[in-house]
């Protein structure tokens, strides 16, 4: 049976930077910085990947902070900005894994409702992927290992037999807990090289 890759999608194959959207409308990195830590944004955000709606959110963060309401609606209706296009690189590789065929699917923390927009910008993610776990959709996020068993049941992988690819260093080790074998992403040539040392031919 040939392995399974997993692949994360923000950070590994498209660009997520939520600061493209703040550049545009804050002086410097520094009050970046600080909205972003005097609103709890990161963890705002995560409760998004894990299921909420953005209307709600909004409303709700802009009532505890009113005076950045704007900054925060932005977040929402600016969202497209903070998403600027595909790493390239990572797509080539995604491509030739597709076309061997190789079995792939995908986990990604993202908000159920940004991901069909996002979903209609970059047409790989609908048509290269045999299943795409979304947290907004499941209530789960990276790295909690139930969605890591979510994905495995739901496409009858044994984690022996999957390769899993992310960006981030504590979803590698939460995926490895299971027994899967992970890729920290740092850059397409790098992936290339990762995935040749495991048998794939790129």
């Amino acid at each position: 049976m040939s392995r399974t890759v997993i692949f994360d999608v923000g950070g590994v194959l498209i660009h997520w930077d939520i600061r493209l959207v703040y550049r545009a409308m804050l002086p410097d990195e520094a009050a970046i910085d600080a909205f972003l830590a005097e609103t709890g944004w990161h963890d705002w955000n995560r409760d998004l990947d894990r299921g909420g709606r953005w209307d709600d959110a909004v409303e709700a963060l802009s009532a505890r902070f009113p005076h950045h309401r704007a900054l925060i609606e932005a977040s929402h209706h600016r969202w497209h900005d903070a998403v600027p296009g595909a790493i390239e690189g990572t797509v080539e590789i995604l491509d030739a894994l597709h076309h061997a065929p190789t079995p792939l699917v995908a986990i990604t923390n993202f908000s159920a409702e940004k991901w069909r927009e996002t979903q209609d910008r970059f047409p790989f993610l609908k048509t290269h992927f045999r299943d795409v776990v979304v947290s907004g959709e499941e209530h789960l996020v990276k790295p909690d290992p139930a969605i890591f068993r979510l994905c495995l049941e739901r496409n009858g992988l044994e984690p022996r037999d999957c390769i899993f690819i992310d960006d981030l260093p504590h979803n590698i080790a939460a995926a490895g807990a299971l027994g899967i074998d992970g890729i920290l992403f740092t850059g397409a040539d790098a992936l290339r090289r990762d995935l040749g040392q495991r048998g794939f031919a790129l």
